[in-house]
Formats: structure tokens, sequence, C-alpha cells
């Protein structure tokens, strides 16, 4: 057996030597091409979407496609890095579900710029003290963001990606006792997907909703070195690793299938992916039958719609936008003929960014 064992072992030794090899010429190929590059852009979403994505159809397992994803994300993200190492704005503290949307995208090759708000994000961007930034968009269970749309209609900013990040939620302490816990802090959409969970396990808990989940965790930890505590956060796995706190229990959020949708911030158009996505916004005339003769062009022309959201204006009582994602690049005819005429119909209209789709 150990004769056997050698020899597999041996094999694997002979095969990492060779993916280091090839990884490493993979590299110097990627610099290259960057020195090739005339408009300064060194990330492409929509190239490396397309890479993801043929390499998960040819892969013969077995690995799963997520594991391909991540193993090829983390060569791309580190062949990116000789170019430049990309900052990344996102909400802190770190240990937000942001951070892990912005490591699921750019991969460890990244720096980190941890902002105190999402429209913090938005002004870092904006301002260029990061090439991208990060900001959640809507959930599964609690819908839209507001304060992201809310952002998104005045800002210059493209959005250039999407992530799609499965949230499972964990209750931290530096207790050992869940009976123990008296108060739960967490970011309020937190505390509402956990809702069923905490009244049937900690209801006699006091809740109370703070900035994130990472800085309820934080806030734990920083309680316990100064006085110790009683109290819980709703966090992440990886909040308990930062913050050296106890998971008392796991997957507590009501919905298994609980996801959050995030979009990728940046200065500069996408090119098409072959399989993208584009979101707008817009409103109508204040007349019977507009916002059904607003959306008209895009049934007529083929254009499937998978989002539609009202928010207030903010400029007129009782004057909403609509938020809409389509499917199709703005470049592709169909859409394009579909915008052309939505912008004659539409009161306002504003492409906020063509992107490729989520890569799970």
């Amino acid at each position: 057996m150990s004769d056997l064992l050698k020899q597999f072992r041996d094999k694997i030794d002979a095969i990492d030597a060779q993916v280091l090899a090839l990884v490493n010429e993979r590299a110097k190929l990627a610099r290259e091409i960057g020195h090739l590059k005339d408009d300064g852009v060194i990330y492409r979403p929509e190239r490396e979407a397309q890479i993801i994505r043929r390499l998960q159809a040819e892969n013969q397992g077995p690995l799963a496609p997520e594991a391909v994803s991540h193993i090829f994300l983390a060569v791309m993200s580190n062949c990116r890095a000789l170019e430049k190492e990309l900052a990344i704005a996102f909400l802190g503290p770190l240990g937000t579900y942001s951070e892990e949307a912005a490591l699921k995208q750019f991969g460890e090759g990244r720096q980190a710029v941890v902002c105190g708000s999402i429209d913090e994000v938005f002004r870092t961007v904006e301002a260029g003290q990061a090439d991208y930034g990060v900001v959640p968009v809507e959930n599964s269970t609690e819908g839209a963001v507001g304060i992201t749309l809310d952002l998104l209609l005045g800002s210059a900013l493209q959005v250039v990606g999407e992530i799609t990040l499965p949230v499972h939620h964990c209750l931290l302490s530096a207790q050992q006792d869940l009976n123990q816990i008296t108060h739960v802090f967490s970011h309020a959409q937190s505390l509402s997907q956990c809702h069923e969970w905490l009244n049937k396990v900690l209801p006699n808990a006091q809740r109370e909703a703070v900035t994130s989940n990472a800085r309820a965790a934080q806030m734990i930890h920083e309680l316990v070195a100064t006085q110790g505590t009683f109290a819980a956060a709703i966090a992440s796995k990886r909040a308990a690793e930062l913050f050296d706190l106890n998971i008392l229990a796991e997957n507590i959020e009501d919905d298994p299938k609980n996801t959050t949708r995030f979009l990728v911030l940046g200065n500069h158009g996408v090119a098409p992916s072959g399989q993208d996505k584009t979101s707008l916004v817009m409103s109508a005339h204040n007349q019977p039958g507009a916002v059904l003769q607003l959306l008209e062009p895009l049934s007529r022309h083929g254009v499937s719609m998978t989002k539609l959201e009202s928010r207030p204006s903010r400029q007129n009582l009782w004057n909403y936008v609509f938020f809409v994602d389509i499917e199709g690049h703005q470049q592709h005819p169909a859409v394009q003929a579909a915008l052309q005429e939505l912008a004659a119909r539409a009161t306002f209209l504003k492409v906020l960014g063509s992107y490729p789709t989520a890569i799970i």
C-alpha cells in the first residue's frame, strides 16, 4: 500500500510541476497582452466571463463547476495583478457579505478599499480612489436595496458586472451557551431574514440593527475585550474567523435559498460576452396606460424583461421611476432597437450598463 501511495503522490508532484509551469506561461502571455492594451482598462469582465463559462462547459469532472470557477478566477486574478492590483471598494468592515462578493468576482489579487456606507462606495469609485465598487442591489427575501437604486439614478458610474451570492447566516458570540444570549445585533435585513428562527430559538433576546453584519461581529469582539457580553451577532463564518467568535448556530436564515445580488460599478463600458444583461432606469408620462405603452417595444422586439422595480423619483411628489433589467447587451440589434423606441416614449431614460450575467 505504501508503494502505491508513493506512486500516486509522485504523479501528483509531477502534475503540480506542469501546472505551475503552465500557469507561469499564462501569466507571461497575460502581461504581454497588458502591454498591447491602449485604453488602460485592465479588468475585462466580458472576457473573464467567457473564459469561465467555456471551462465550465468543457469540464469533465470530478471537479464541480463552482470549483472550476474558483480555481481559474484565482489564476486570472493573480495574472491581472501583474499589470495592476485593482482597488475594489465595498461596504465594510472586513467580513461583510459585500467583501465575500468582491472576493468571488475579483479574487485575492486585489486591494480592499473598506467603506463605511454604500454611498461612500459610490463616492470612492467616482473620485478615482478605487477602480471598482461592489454594492448590494437586491435580496431574494427582502427585495431591492433602495439606497443603491437611488444612488444609481444620479451617478455617472456604469454597471460592469453582477454577482449572486448565496447568503448563509450564522449566530456568533463569545459565549458557548446559546441559552445565555440576551441581545442580537445585525443589519436590519439580516434580522428580518432570520426572523422566524429568532422567534423560535431566542424569543426573549433583544434585537438591534447596525450598519452591517460584520460591524455587529466587530462590536461583539470589542465588547468582550472591554466588559464581556451575553450578546450575539448574525454574520458570516468569515466574520467569526476575523473577530475570534464562536459559531453557536449555522444556516439560521428562514429561507435556505436566500441569495443577494450585487452590482459591480466602474467608469467604462463592457463589450458583449454572449450572455449579458442590461440595466436601465426610466419614467413614464402621467397618463393611463403609460407604463404599458412604455414597455411595449421590449415585447415587440423579443427582449425579455427580468426585473421591474418602481422607486420614488425624489423630484416631485408621487412621481416614480422604474428600474428595469433586460436580457441582452445594448449593442445587440434587438435591444438597441427597443432602447431607441423607449427613449422616444419615456420622459426620462438612462442606461445604467450592459454586463455579463452572474456566473454561479
